[in-house]
């Protein structure tokens, strides 16, 4: 019985790491191993900062928080207790954005909470 090889299938399979590969840099994009290779660890590092992205979104926000807070004689703790303690439900991303781009906003807030 003649050998069967799936060449149709195997063809896709390389096509489809090779598109993954495109606009990598020497045989990262043309040869069939060391592509495989860069796209696995890619989709990798590609997973890990999805998650990585929100934590450092959070930490930013919570810098600029805490530069708009000390302008007005508060740290970041102090302004997120006194926040938490009058009930005013506003996050982290909106406190920053408030901070950074609407500092008049952010004041009367700091001036409420105070």
């Amino acid at each position: 019985m003649p050998r069967s090889v799936n060449s149709v299938a195997s063809r896709a399979r390389r096509k489809k790491i090779f598109k993954l590969a495109k606009g990598y840099f020497g045989r990262r994009k043309n040869v069939w191993t060391v592509a495989k290779n860069a796209v696995e660890k890619g989709l990798q590092y590609a997973y890990r900062d999805r998650k990585n992205k929100k934590r450092n979104f959070r930490a930013l926000w919570i810098v600029r928080i805490n530069a708009g807070a000390r302008l007005h004689g508060l740290s970041y703790s102090q302004l997120m207790g006194k926040l938490k303690a009058n009930d005013i439900k506003l996050n982290r991303k909106v406190l920053a954005d408030l901070a950074m781009h609407h500092p008049e906003a952010f004041k009367a807030i700091v001036d409420k909470v105070k």
